[in-house]
Order: structure tokens, then C-alpha cells, then sequence
């Protein structure tokens, strides 16, 4: 049975590869499985049928069969663990990319959610100022661990698996910043990622939404 995630009708990152949908469309891309997409619009999104799917009314979702699932994390790692490709097949590295994936989601991401909560909704603020230059210090923080974790290596912990999907994905949220070219190790291994054939697929299909060409369909 071919897996369906949903995604929205109208991407709000206007083409940038940054909604939810993208870590699972990558994560389909790179071990080769074909999947649907069903296009939600953002007042579907607090509706009865998708909230069975997802309480919290977000995106990504995942059916396949019985199984219903949520969470984009969660969701990537169902995939990697199911199909080949996306962890390695010794327990300890499996293990490793598992954490690495914890780490992106749980130590790094937060803080430059920040960023963007305090750029995008709280600039009228007379401390807007103050408080972006504070989190901006704490990114620095986690971006100088990392860069120093990953020196001169291509990826996190040998070769490329889903804990570097989604450590990838989750630095690709600066774009609108110049801090990550403040660590040139860290802005070679997002461009790194970028440059997978199976990340290019999957921002070419989530582009067409922005670009009104994509439907509910199988890839």
C-alpha cells in the first residue's frame, strides 16, 4: 500500500523547502518509495477528520493501511526504519544517526524557532531588539558545538543517514540569516544536502505548491 502525507494547499514558506512536508518527501526520495500527497488547507487543518489524524491540526501526517502517524521526526524515522538508505545497518551507528536526529529536533531546532518567532511576530515589541540578539547568541551557541562535533567531516557520523536529513533540514531554517555562514563547515554540509538528487526532488515537488502547479498525487 502506497503511504499518503498530507501537506498544505498553500505553502506558507512561499517555495523555501522549509514546511514540515519536506523532511518526509526527502526521507521518500532517498530510499526510493513512492508516496501520495494530499493537499489540506489551513482552515481543514483545525477540522474533526484531520485533527483524528493529528490533534495538534498541523502537518505532516502519515497513512498507510491502519497505521496513522504525526510528527514529522517520527515520521522520517518510520521510513528509515522500514526501508534501506536512511540508517546504517550497524546497531550502534543506527543508533547514533537515531540520536542525531533527536539532536536536531530537540537541541537545535528550538532555538532558531525562536529566531523566527521573535522576527516574524514580535517585532512591534519595544524588546524585539534585545531579545533577537539574545537568541541569536544562544544559535551561535549550538552552531559552534556543532561545528566543532562535524570539523572537517562530511557528515555527522560517517556516512549520510537520517539524523543528517534532518540536522540539515533543520540549519536550512537560517537562510533568512547570515549566521550560518559565520561557520563555513556548516554552511559546505547544508549545501551538501542541498545538492542530493533526492533533496532536489523533493523542494522541486514542494515548489510546484507555491507555484500552483502541484495536486493531490503520487510521486
Amino acid at each position: 500500500m502506497t503511504p499518503t502525507i498530507t501537506a498544505f494547499e498553500q505553502s506558507p514558506d512561499r517555495g523555501q523547502g522549509l514546511a514540515r512536508d519536506m523532511t518526509a518527501r526527502w526521507a521518500f526520495e532517498e530510499v526510493g518509495q513512492r508516496y501520495d500527497v494530499r493537499l489540506v488547507s489551513f482552515s481543514a487543518l483545525k477540522n474533526d477528520a484531520h485533527r483524528a489524524l493529528q490533534p495538534f491540526g498541523q502537518i505532516p501526517t502519515y497513512e498507510e493501511g491502519d497505521l496513522v502517524l504525526f510528527e514529522s521526526g517520527a515520521i522520517v524515522l518510520h521510513i528509515a526504519e522500514r526501508h534501506a538508505g536512511l540508517l546504517p545497518d550497524d546497531a550502534n551507528a543506527r543508533a547514533r544517526a537515531i540520536t542525531w536526529m533527536f539532536a536536531a529536533l530537540s537541541t537545535v531546532e528550538p532555538v532558531i524557532v525562536q529566531r523566527e518567532t521573535s522576527f516574524y511576530l514580535e517585532r512591534d515589541k519595544a524588546w524585539h531588539e534585545e531579545r533577537l540578539l539574545i537568541v541569536e547568541d544562544r544559535i551561535r551557541s549550538r552552531l559552534v558545538e556543532l561545528s566543532v562535533r562535524l570539523g572537517d567531516s562530511e557528515w555527522l557520523d560517517g556516512t549520510f543517514s537520517a539524523g543528517d536529513l534532518m540536522m540539515v533540514q533543520v540549519l536550512r531554517r537560517l537562510g533568512s540569516s547570515n549566521i550560518l555562514g559565520e561557520y563555513p563547515n556548516l554552511s559546505a554540509y547544508v549545501a551538501r544536502g542541498e545538492a542530493r538528487q533526492a533533496f532536489k526532488r523533493a523542494f522541486a515537488d514542494q515548489l510546484a505548491i507555491f507555484t500552483g502547479s502541484a495536486t493531490d498525487r503520487s510521486h
